[in-house]
C-alpha cells in the first residue's frame, strides 16, 4: 500500500528545514502546523540565521514579534513571524526564535534585517523587558511613560488592586 503524497506546503517547509540544518546543524527546527517552521537558535546566532532566512530563503518581512515567560524555567523566549512576498511560499511562515535566560534579558535587535520589527520589538520590550540591543528607539507605546512597574506580561507581575 502506497503511503499518501506528502501536501505540497509540507513539502515546502521541509525544504526549508533541510537548508536550514545544513547551513546551521545546531539550530532546532519544528512544524508547528502544516504551513508553519519554527527554528530555535542560540542568541549568539539569530542575526546569521535571520540574514540567511532573509537572503537566502526569501523571506522578506516581519509579520510580528511576540515574547513569552516561562517563569518556571527562568526563562523567555522572543520568536520572530517572518513571511515572504515570493509568489511560491508566500502563504509560509517561518518563526525565527530564541531562548534566553531570565537574568540576562538583552538580545540583538533585528530591525537592521527586517525594518518592520521596530515597533514589535518596542512592544516586547515594553511589555517583557526584554532589551533588543541595537534598537535605535526602545521607549513606550503602550504604557504611560511614567510606569514604574516590571513589565506587565512577566508572569511576577501584580496587578494593582489584587
Amino acid at each position: 500500500m502506497q503511503s499518501p503524497a506528502q501536501p505540497a506546503s509540507s513539502t515546502r517547509t521541509g525544504d526549508l528545514s533541510a537548508k536550514l540544518l545544513e547551513r546551521f546543524p545546531t539550530v532546532k527546527v519544528d512544524y508547528t502546523k502544516p504551513r508553519r517552521l519554527k527554528v530555535t537558535v542560540p542568541v549568539e546566532l539569530v542575526k546569521e540565521v535571520a540574514l540567511f532566512t532573509r537572503d537566502q530563503l526569501r523571506f522578506d518581512h516581519i509579520e510580528t514579534v511576540s515574547g513569552t515567560d516561562y517563569a518556571s524555567k527562568g526563562e523567555f523566549e522572543v520568536i520572530y513571524f517572518v513571511g515572504s512576498t515570493n509568489p511560491d511560499q508566500e502563504d509560509l511562515v517561518i518563526a525565527v526564535a530564541e531562548r534566553l535566560k531570565k537574568e540576562n534579558r538583552n538580545v540583538p535587535s533585528l530591525l537592521h534585517v527586517w525594518p518592520g520589527a521596530e515597533f514589535h520589538e518596542r512592544e516586547t520590550w515594553e511589555m517583557l523587558g526584554i532589551v533588543f540591543q541595537g534598537h535605535p528607539d526602545l521607549r513606550r507605546i503602550l504604557l504611560p511613560e511614567d510606569w514604574n512597574d516590571i513589565p506587565p506580561l512577566r508572569k511576577d507581575y501584580v496587578s494593582p488592586g489584587r
